[in-house]
């Protein structure tokens, strides 16, 4: 069973996916971090994003971050295409993931822009992870060094979680650490007695 995780930036969808894959018979695929080690990685990627954007994008074979977050975190246009490029890999990368893994395994995705990317369409359960907008704020500024600024064209970019809310199976609302974690242990409950039956 394929469970998608996600939720805007700060909203705690690591520490749900995280939690779940501290339970039995789980894995894990975080498609943020897959996408950062294809576009260093991928030659595909690579000639792609040059095509795209320049060769400012790489400095000794690797991708300037900086560069490319100035271009496309104030371009709807240019993270519109720099997703196109980068997330159909993603995906021929997880289905290889997913073909590698037992059946009676919780497959665990995390996905920020789940629904954005129709990475949904594969996914047999998907649970939003919500937050107040300023604790996120704090959350991300505090972690990535980030400015306020730079934290809200992120959010901008994202679907809000009303929208993502109404497409969702499961919604954690993560303000109180312990009631999130309640509701991850209730939720891996359900799933895995689905599991058994399928």
């Amino acid at each position: 069973m394929i469970v998608g995780v996600t939720g805007g930036i700060g909203s705690g969808k690591s520490l749900v996916a995280k939690t779940i894959c501290s339970f039995e018979n789980t894995t894990y695929f975080h498609a943020d971090k897959e996408a950062k080690l294809l576009m260093n990685n991928s030659a595909v990627i690579k000639d792609k994003i040059i095509a795209a954007f320049g060769q400012k994008s790489y400095g000794n074979g690797v991708l300037n971050r900086k560069y490319i977050s100035s271009l496309v975190f104030n371009n709807t246009h240019q993270l519109k295409v720099l997703n196109t490029i980068v997330h159909p890999q993603v995906k021929e990368h997880f289905k290889k993931f997913v073909e590698s893994q037992n059946n009676n395994t919780l497959i665990i995705y995390e996905n920020a822009i789940i629904f954005e990317t129709n990475s949904s369409s594969i996914c047999d359960i998907i649970i939003s992870v919500n937050s107040p907008r300023n604790i996120r704020i704090k959350r991300v500024m505090k972690r990535d060094n980030s400015t306020k600024i730079m934290v809200e064209n992120i959010m901008n970019n994202q679907w809000s979680d009303a929208k993502r809310n109404l497409l969702s199976n499961y919604v954690i609302n993560n303000i109180e650490k312990e009631e999130t974690l309640l509701k991850i242990k209730k939720i891996y409950n359900f799933l895995t007695k689905k599991l058994l039956f399928a």
